[in-house]
């Protein structure tokens, strides 16, 4: 099952710093007619995870981003014996504020309020939805639709749906595949990889904003149920000099 691939051990990235500076993926950049960007998320963070620093990017170039969150991420911490799911949903949402400001970016959000875990039971909903807010964007940013988080997968295949109705081109983030996949792995369509480098200022800046992510890089509290869901081997795969988006 897909969720066996995210809680069994992961691929440390050594492996990946290793191996990225070695592919020839053709590098990544807006059209430069865009002027409104929809990027897309199942919860709090993957946005910043997956993409924060194509978001600097497209904010620093004058590109209007505008957030589609499809959960509040209250699902993080379940039996959590510090925050009930509504205490932590509105967490995670300050913390989105946070993370966005760190990245230098102003995007209006709207946040569809699906249930965290549960968006595969309701993609009909969810793909009307989203595609409804993203019309009249000129691209659209959301997870891939194989990194093997069903709430991933579900928005990611939401936003390829959009996007062929629309006519919207749509770039596919991964944020567990760096987790569960391995260099080369044939799982993951590296023919369709564009690289994203970038600059010192952006990384740094998308550094800051995972770290605004505090519910999820750190223990909420002493109990299992409220451990770090971001551990530092898996943070690692997002302070990198680079990003890959899939299209």
């Amino acid at each position: 099952m897909t969720g066996d691939r995210i809680a069994a051990p992961g691929t440390a990235e050594a492996d990946w710093a290793g191996w990225l500076p070695g592919q020839d993926w053709p590098a990544w950049a807006p059209d430069p007619a865009w002027t409104r960007v929809a990027v897309c998320a199942a919860h709090p963070d993957d946005e910043v995870l997956g993409a924060g620093g194509v978001m600097a990017l497209l904010a620093a170039a004058g590109v209007q981003l505008h957030l589609v969150a499809a959960t509040d991420g209250e699902g993080s911490h379940p039996g959590s014996t510090v925050l009930t799911p509504a205490a932590l949903a509105a967490a995670r949402v300050a913390e989105t504020a946070a993370a966005l400001a760190e990245l230098g970016v102003e995007a209006p959000a709207t946040r569809l309020e699906l249930p965290d875990s549960g968006l595969a039971g309701c993609e009909d909903e969810l793909t009307d939805r989203l595609t409804a807010v993203v019309t009249g964007c000129d691209a659209v940013l959301a997870p891939w639709t194989g990194d093997a988080h069903p709430d991933h997968e579900a928005v990611g295949r939401a936003a390829v749906a959009a996007g062929e109705q629309l006519g919207v081109p749509v770039w596919q983030y991964p944020v567990w595949t760096w987790h569960w996949a391995a260099p080369g792995d044939p799982r993951v369509p590296w023919g369709a990889a564009h690289r994203v480098d970038l600059p010192p200022d952006v990384r740094a800046a998308k550094r800051a904003a995972v770290a605004r992510f505090v519910t999820q890089v750190a223990p909420l509290g002493p109990a299992a149920a409220d451990r770090a869901v971001l551990t530092a081997e898996v943070l690692a795969h997002f302070d990198r000099d680079r990003e890959v988006l899939l299209r």
